[in-house]
């Protein structure tokens, strides 16, 4: 593809505006912000990564891997600024989930340790863990409000912090993970995924992008279930003062 053929795709753009003008939506200045930042930021992440590729340096490798995990953190943490530590807490979920999910798959030679497969694959993993995980702060803010009451009311019973939020804490999992789940029960029926597109596109045996393509499907799975998690049990706590007490705000 030429870069004259992609400005061609441009014409994808100005639908959405046309109709977001059409009806008054008042969405054009987000969609020209989102079209220009997305053009500027997959150049720039494309010249990097072909320098990145040639050099094939593992501390290239890692700087590439923490850039996404901070840009994450950074929009994730906007969702949950009302529990205290919110951001060292994402951090650390997003770190665990790439260092489990990387340890697997390069201690059991599942995919080479070169910079395409790690860098192409953690990018994956963490923005799919950077969806869940706003998902679940989203839910989870929603249900602690919601269900304050319930929640003091156990409390004032003798109930510890965690059986006092426990209902609320399944529910934001659950909820989280369940587009994920959903969206894997249709996959290759109501769609054809990015990477097996991607890889068809380029020319590969569409069995072999099968193949890596189910690969990313399990290890989103894991993602879905330990992002979900360990950021449920990092953030519940601090709902608390020491003397086991709800704080409201």
């Amino acid at each position: 593809m030429t870069f004259t053929t992609l400005s061609l795709t441009l014409i994808f753009v100005l639908i959405p505006l046309i109709l977001s003008k059409t009806f008054g939506l008042g969405l054009e200045k987000d969609t020209l912000i989102a079209t220009i930042r997305s053009i500027i930021q997959l150049l720039v992440i494309g010249y990097v990564l072909k320098f990145v590729f040639d050099s094939d340096s593992f501390v290239y490798i890692l700087l590439i891997v923490l850039l996404m995990i901070i840009a994450a953190t950074n929009n994730v943490k906007k969702k949950g600024l009302s529990i205290k530590g919110i951001t060292w807490k994402v951090a650390a979920a997003l770190i665990f989930v790439e260092v489990l999910t990387q340890s697997i798959l390069l201690g059991f030679r599942i995919i080479p340790p070169e910079a395409p497969y790690i860098i192409s694959i953690s990018g994956m993993v963490i923005g799919n863990s950077m969806v869940l995980a706003i998902l679940f702060l989203n839910r989870f803010t929603a249900e602690i409000e919601a269900r304050h009451e319930e929640t003091e009311l156990i409390l004032s019973l003798g109930g510890t912090p965690k059986q006092a939020v426990h209902r609320q804490l399944l529910s934001a999992i659950k909820a989280s993970m369940i587009p994920t789940i959903e969206s894997q029960k249709t996959v290759g029926l109501v769609q054809l995924p990015g990477m097996m597109s991607g890889q068809i596109i380029a020319g590969a045996d569409p069995v072999i992008a099968v193949q890596f393509q189910l690969l990313i499907l399990f290890l989103l799975l894991t993602t879905a279930g330990v992002t979900s998690v360990l950021l449920g049990f990092l953030s519940y706590p601090v709902l608390f003062n020491e003397k086991m007490q709800f704080i409201k705000e």
